[in-house]
Parts: C-alpha cells; sequence; structure tokens
C-alpha cells in the first residue's frame, strides 16, 4: 500500500513537470478492488495527452511496473495508463468535463457496490 502511496506521488510530480491540468488523486481503497488510487489530469492538445501517458508509462516501467500499458492509443481525447493498483486516465478537458469521473468515484460508494 505505501509502494502504492509513492508511486502516487511520482506520478503526479511527473504530470505537474510535463504541465498536466487539473491533477486530481481519488483514494479507491474503499470504494472499489481493481485499485488503490486514480489519477485524473487534463492535457492541452492530443499531442499532449499522448506525451503525458508515455511519460506515465515511463515512470511505471522505471518503478518496476512492467507489464503497465496505455489503452486508447487510437483515442485523441483520452488514454488510460493501467499501473495495476494505479490507474491514471488524462483527458482532453471537454471529454473529463462530459465523464466526470471525479463526481462520480469521490462518491462514498456503498459496500454491496464495491465489486467492479
Amino acid at each position: 500500500m505505501e509502494k502504492t502511496s509513492d508511486l502516487t506521488k511520482i506520478v503526479i510530480k511527473t504530470l505537474d513537470q510535463n504541465k498536466a491540468q487539473d491533477i486530481v488523486s481519488i483514494d479507491l481503497k474503499d470504494k472499489s478492488s481493481m485499485a488503490d488510487f486514480m489519477i485524473i489530469a487534463s492535457g492541452t492538445s492530443s499531442r499532449h495527452i499522448q506525451s503525458l501517458s508515455e511519460q506515465v508509462l515511463e515512470k511505471l516501467k522505471d518503478y518496476g511496473l512492467k507489464n503497465s500499458k496505455i489503452e486508447g492509443k487510437d483515442s485523441n481525447e483520452w488514454k488510460l495508463v493501467d499501473g495495476i493498483d494505479l490507474i491514471v486516465h488524462i483527458f482532453h478537458p471537454e471529454k473529463r468535463k462530459f465523464y466526470e469521473l471525479e463526481k462520480m468515484w469521490s462518491e462514498l460508494i456503498p459496500k454491496e457496490k464495491l465489486i467492479i
């Protein structure tokens, strides 16, 4: 768990240094079994979103998560970097507003709906 928390800080720093916008971290430990943390950030263009996802993937691999991968390779508006216990969503601002993941995952979810 502490390892995931450390990795979350590293990813947030990487996103910040590479000019990601509106970076949010959500603790999922008591909300879902799919991951411990979710990070959501925005990029300014499709190229910026792609670059951010590649930078995050490199950090995850440097940290020892060799099975990490990028989902949404064909999308210009969204990328998901799967870091096993850490999920990173990088959106175009309009897409991010449409999906409202922060709102959905920030709310407390009853135990019976936890399994995803």
